[in-house]
């Protein structure tokens, strides 16, 4: 029972996290991102990472805290942000590596590490500068058609962060929304994969057995699980919350010059869970929170 129980605290699991990883993010922008366990990279001593992710305020809080030495992603937007301003500053400061890829090579790239294979090829790419400037190679098809396909390469993951609607403690999860975007493809690229989540039950089965279909990735892909309601903020958690666009405008301001974010950061990341949960008004305040109309 005790090997199958996969329970930890959010420290216990960036406990596991080591300087110097690749690590995966999931969610897309500023939707189902699990900042609970970013702010908590952030309490703690980790650096030099290469972080993975379709960006939003994920990636600019870990590059404003210096825990970023490269950067692998599509984009680093907060949608009615659409440039995220700490990303930005980084960027431009040129105190990141970075690699940056269509979107489709980007999902490409996970889904060559799912699948255990060095790269996949595509024709998504082609034409564009971003595969000279990431030093992408080319590769010819062996049949007849002879045609040539960039040859994106494995996006091997040594960790993934996800957030879920639910988990079990055995790692069986449920996501729900409209989209689940890909975190299935973050968990199956990643040596070891932890999930924080809204609600932690029992048995799966027992509680929710007419919703198996949101359960997107087995459990065997699943290393640590933590309950920690919420835990999107700032970023949406459909059907549970929107995002918080007000957060989002505060923390986009604090950027401006001088934009020091030793001086921020215990605003936005504060002292732990309870006390960042607090400083934005309760668990109440995030359930308020109105899911976004496209």
């Amino acid at each position: 029972m005790s090997m199958l129980d996969k329970r930890m605290t959010p420290a216990e699991i960036v406990g596991e996290l080591k300087d110097g990883m690749t690590l995966g993010i999931g969610g897309w922008g500023p939707r189902r991102k699990p900042m609970a366990l970013v702010r908590e990279i952030l309490r703690s001593d980790l650096k030099d990472l290469t972080i993975v992710a379709y960006g939003g305020a994920d990636v600019g809080m870990l590059c404003a805290g210096g825990k970023v030495k490269k950067l692998v992603f599509a984009f680093v937007s907060l949608d009615a942000i659409p440039l995220e301003p700490w990303f930005r500053k980084a960027r431009e400061a040129g105190q990141i590596e970075v690699l940056e890829l269509d979107e489709g090579m980007f999902q490409w790239g996970l889904k060559a590490a799912a699948f255990g294979l060095p790269f996949l090829p595509t024709r998504v790419g082609l034409g564009t500068d971003l595969a000279d400037l990431g030093g992408l190679k080319h590769v010819q098809s062996p049949y007849d058609d002879g045609e040539v396909l960039i040859a994106m390469p494995a996006l091997k993951l040594d960790a993934a962060l996800l957030h879920v609607n639910r988990s079990d403690w055995r790692g069986n999860v449920q996501l729900f929304g409209p989209d689940v975007y890909y975190d299935e493809w973050f968990a199956k690229a990643a040596a070891r994969t932890y999930v924080s989540c809204e609600e932690l039950v029992d048995r799966m089965e027992d509680h929710y057995p007419d919703t198996a279909q949101a359960n997107v990735f087995e459990r065997c892909f699943v290393s640590g699980v933590t309950h920690i309601p919420c835990g999107a903020h700032p970023s949406s958690m459909p059907p549970a919350y929107g995002w918080d666009m007000k957060a989002f405008k505060a923390y986009t301001d604090a950027a401006k010059d001088p934009g020091d974010w030793n001086a921020v950061k215990d605003r936005f990341v504060g002292a732990d869970e309870a006390a960042y949960l607090e400083s934005v008004g309760g668990k109440e305040a995030v359930a308020a929170l109105p899911l976004p109309v496209f």
